[in-house]
């Protein structure tokens, strides 16, 4: 008895081509990238590596698949118990870094991120060089926590010291959130310095790129 042939198989249809994707806009090229690695040595070494050890391994996988890539590594640092997450430090303190051959790095943004200065002297907050339209109000409460620094501060505690004028009407707890989401969204990028507590209350976080001025006398509310 005999087999009637197998029509061969037909091979797949080779796929079509992916189109490349466009990272930039038509005009300019891109030159590389910059990834931030959020991760300090404390957490390195729980995971069993070290900075440099890690620096070094993505550098080889970068190598490996682009033999001719060019990498430049530096290092963010912070005051010993600066808050803020480290991807946000690392983010702040190297996005303005000169490149190596002194010249600096291009940013899309037209403003220069140089930090949070809160002049308590002068009642005035400056977000990059520029002056923060806060309102009275909203300084105090701001004052009030960067005075506390590392301490969380109760709503309550908030509403009986900043509005004992009698000239305006006292707010509840939830109005304080208002006045706290109301803060945050002029602190801009910055809006982390100001870190919710569930349950508790709101506590001043400082950061490496925050500057606060006391001016020549102590506020008077400063103890």
């Amino acid at each position: 008895m005999s087999l009637a042939p197998v029509p061969p198989v037909a091979a797949p249809a080779p796929a079509a081509p992916r189109a490349a994707l466009r990272l930039v806009p038509p005009g300019v090229e891109a030159r590389g990238f910059a990834l931030y690695v959020g991760v300090d040595e404390e957490k390195a070494r729980a995971a069993g590596v070290d900075l440099p050890a890690l620096v070094d391994a993505l550098r080889r996988l970068t190598t490996e698949l682009v033999p001719t890539a060019e990498t430049y590594a530096a290092v963010a640092l912070a005051p010993e118990g600066a808050g803020g997450r480290d991807v946000d430090i690392v983010r702040r303190a190297l996005s303005d870094r000169a490149t190596p051959d002194g010249a600096s790095a291009a940013r899309p943004a037209a403003r220069r991120a140089t930090g949070i200065v809160v002049d308590l002297g002068r009642k005035r907050l400056q977000l990059d060089g520029e002056t923060a339209p806060l309102t009275y109000r909203e300084f105090e409460l701001l004052q009030y926590l960067v005075l506390r620094e590392g301490r969380t501060v109760a709503r309550t505690e908030l509403i009986e010291a900043l509005w004992t004028d009698g000239e305006h009407d006292v707010p509840n707890e939830r109005t304080i959130d208002v006045h706290v989401r109301r803060l945050r969204a002029k602190l801009g990028a910055y809006d982390d310095i100001v870190r919710t507590v569930r349950g508790s209350g709101y506590r001043f976080d400082r950061h490496a790129d925050v500057v606060i001025r006391y001016g020549h006398a102590p506020s008077p509310d400063r103890f």
